[in-house]
């Protein structure tokens, strides 16, 4: 599944492993959330795709493994990408 700028998705991995990618043409400012509706990422994990941009400055996709996790990912700049707004 692919977030538009300002979404909020409920992920459900009660039948398997999500990805959930992020915009591919980020602002500074855009926010995406995400939420474990089933209580299930840490069986089932949710992916973060970074879709090209950095997530806390590395190059790789965020795997969210805890269960009923929820958050919201922020765009900074090229540099550190998104970043969690809590951690």
């Amino acid at each position: 599944f692919t977030a538009s700028a300002g979404q909020c998705v409920f992920c459900n991995t009660t039948s398997g492993a999500f990805t959930l990618t992020l915009p591919a043409s980020p602002s500074i400012g855009d926010e995406v959330s995400f939420v474990d509706y089933a209580g299930t990422f840490d069986t089932n994990n949710l992916t973060i795709g970074r879709n090209s941009s950095k997530i806390h400055g590395a190059t790789e996709d965020l795997t969210i493994a805890v269960e009923r996790a929820a958050n919201t990912l922020v765009f900074t700049d090229s540099t550190q990408g998104w970043l969690l707004k809590n951690k």
